[in-house]
């Protein structure tokens, strides 16, 4: 098989039988036989089982885990309503006690490389010392229960520590990377009241470093209800910060590490929404259902085992990272690194994987494809022998993507691509390692989570894109939105079309054998005579093209009637946006989708603008075509490059005038 005979479907890898033995998700079928009397066939009809009887699945995670409860639950979930589903009540439970317990004590359980940091370990034994001093730190600060601990701070061991202190006193975490704009971390941070910051002096990404006690400053002044400040020093090892204390005097406390047991549905920390057209939502996940998740997900859909070394690049400002640190609670290592993984070149990623001894590697999809653009061999470099599984998620990762991976990574290894997000801190559909890959697929639906397509009207399809709905409740769904007092919002967020069933905002096509495709964005949809069309059609086309670096596509309305579709492009550097290369763009599309999807025109651009997550900004472009406000159409403190933004500000008025011409002549 070549690369070029790749398509949507093709089948990549089938599963070993050892491998098969060998899954956690087989172990759990194991279980379920033994003590349930359950003889399911195969992991199909486990998902199916999971659904159909949604109580018994949960109370069987947690006898599987082991949860241990101070108080046991009276019902795992009382009610199916969304929202208002009511889950674990009675038991109260700590989620930190969960990933500390048992661990042997000269074990690894932490590595962390930086470009600050050379590569180093620390052991279980360390880690729960650490977390003891800062737990006692933040108790003499005054931390109780339900106090807000907010973080500025990069992906280092020192924010994994500080999570799990914040978590062990009952108190509710938030944190923001410190590359996120100053506006928009007040802008998550002020929301929530916190009592206590702790925040880095400054951090180093592609070889330059970023200052960053000037930000901190200004963060502190516009949070009136914060009592304390703890400094990271990070970039300098000598920074101070007049009326803050250093992290090494929090480190110096010392006594016994407790654990708050707090009920089910207590507050464990508040994720926000990427806030890019508005304020970012913020989302409570509880001690209790994110317990049960990390469980699941990690366990069965990342097949994370004791003694695993767990590697998902992120900042702390994507909800991977929250997802990274749930490894723990499986026994595994989570790998740490912080900077650019693309420098001084793409090849520090996966020399980073070797040297880490990585078993599991996650990144995102528009990283991968950069990797391919870029021509590199990892497995003819590195010894990536350790590495027997490849998460991709953020983007919907193409049939090209999966072909790269298995033939410039391995052969012989497990490629899962995920999508869920920062709403439920998981996963709707996803991978299992019992289950072929194939090219440009999701391979499942993930246990417990009844995800669905749906057309306008509600009903269910196969075959056909749709909406991606979910249908019956999972733990990890917020218990609100902060300050969102009557639920309003929360509702309108997720649940005004379809009452009472969570609409998440992607379009989703379901095959018959049970693998998915995300489309793209749903509110971002494209549609010409009636027919709708994702824009991860397109993307799958034109960002693998040699030429391209990466492409937008919108649709507008226009406002004297019709219906105008651009693709923007990114050219490779060295390329020119000539009338050759848009009628190829152009012959690719109407060959690979069809003549309906050809755009009106193809404009080159400078940069495809992205939050900074790495989405791209389809909705906010849309709104500035159509002549939106720069300040209403998207939150520039979310945005990675705003000024990629000022392109299509300029062609909005041309747009509004009817002179298209002039946008085509630019």
């Amino acid at each position: 098989m070549t690369m070029e005979s790749i398509t949507e479907g093709t089948v990549l890898w089938e599963p070993p039988p050892q491998r098969v033995a060998n899954a956690n998700v087989t172990q759990f079928m194991a279980w379920l036989k033994t003590t349930r009397g359950l003889d399911l066939a195969d992991y199909h009809a486990l998902w199916a089982w999971s659904v159909q009887e949604l109580e018994t699945f949960w109370a069987c995670v947690w006898q599987y885990f082991d949860v241990q409860a101070a108080a046991p639950y009276t019902t795992i979930l009382s009610t199916r309503r969304m929202p208002g589903a009511s889950w674990g009540d009675g038991a109260t439970l700590n989620y930190a006690q969960h990933v500390l317990r048992n661990r042997p004590a000269d074990g690894i359980a932490l590595v962390f490389e930086s470009e600050v940091c050379p590569m180093t370990e620390l052991t279980w034994g360390e880690l729960t010392r650490q977390v003891a001093a800062v737990a006692q730190g933040l108790r003499a600060l005054g931390v109780g229960q339900g106090d807000r601990v907010v973080a500025y701070l990069p992906n280092i061991p020192q924010t994994l520590v500080a999570f799990l202190a914040v978590a062990s006193l009952g108190a509710i975490w938030a944190c923001s990377s410190p590359d996120f704009g100053t506006a928009s971390v007040i802008d998550r941070f002020v929301q929530i009241a916190p009592k206590v910051l702790i925040a880095v002096d400054g951090y180093r990404y592609g070889g330059r470093d970023f200052a960053r006690q000037e930000a901190v400053t200004q963060i502190r002044a516009a949070l009136p209800t914060l009592e304390y400040t703890v400094l990271v020093p990070y970039l300098n090892a000598d920074a101070q910060m007049a009326d803050s204390l250093l992290w090494h005097e929090v480190l110096a406390y010392s006594g016994a590490l407790t654990y708050a047991q707090v009920p089910f549905g207590h507050p464990l920390w508040v994720v926000y929404s990427s806030g890019t057209t508005g304020l970012p939502k913020p989302l409570v996940h509880s001690h209790g259902g994110i317990l049960l998740e990390m469980f699941k997900f990690l366990g069965f859909h990342a097949d994370v085992k004791a003694g695993d070394r767990f590697f998902w690049f992120s900042t702390t400002g994507w909800i991977m990272w929250n997802i990274l640190q749930g490894c723990l609670l499986h026994g595994a290592t989570a790998v740490l690194c912080d900077g650019n993984p693309g420098y001084p070149d793409l090849n520090r990623f996966w020399r980073f994987v070797q040297d880490a001894r990585c078993t599991f590697v996650g990144t995102s999809a528009p990283f991968l494809l950069a990797c391919r653009q870029a021509g590199i061999t990892p497995n003819t470099t590195y010894d990536l022998s350790r590495v027997t599984g490849v998460g991709s998620t953020g983007a919907p990762l193409p049939p090209e993507g999966f072909a790269w991976v298995y033939e410039h990574v391995g052969r012989d290894l497990w490629l899962t691509s995920a999508s869920g997000g920062t709403d439920v801190a998981s996963g709707f559909v996803g991978g299992v390692p019992t289950l072929p890959v194939r090219a440009g697929q999701l391979q499942c639906r993930c246990l417990g989570v009844k995800a669905e397509a749906f057309d306008e009207a509600g009903n269910t399809l196969v075959g056909e894109v749709g909406e991606l709905v979910i249908t019956a409740p999972m733990p990890s769904m917020p218990l609100y939105l902060w300050h969102d007092t009557d639920g309003s919002r929360y509702h309108e967020s997720y649940f005004a079309t379809y009452p009472g069933v969570w609409q998440h905002g992607d379009w989703i096509r379901f095959t018959a054998q049970g693998s998915s495709v995300i489309e793209g964005r749903s509110d971002s949809t494209l549609k010409r005579m009636g027919v709708r069309m994702g824009s991860g059609d397109f993307y799958r086309v034109i960002d693998t093209m040699p030429e391209v670096s990466e492409s937008l596509i919108v649709g507008l309305d226009l406002p004297g009637g019709g219906y105008w579709m651009p693709l923007f492009v990114v050219p490779q550097p060295g390329i020119r946006l000539d009338a050759a290369l848009v009628e190829k763009i152009m012959q690719r599309i109407r060959t690979t989708l069809s003549p309906r999807h050809v755009p009106d025109a193809v404009l080159a651009i400078e940069a495809v603008p992205r939050t900074l997550n790495g989405k791209k900004l389809e909705v906010p472009v849309k709104k500035l075509l159509l002549g939106w406000p720069l300040a209403k159409a998207v939150n520039l403190g979310a945005v990675t490059n705003p000024q990629a933004l000022q392109a299509f500000v300029a062609m909005a008025p041309h747009i509004a005038a009817g002179r298209l011409s002039t946008v085509l002549a630019r």
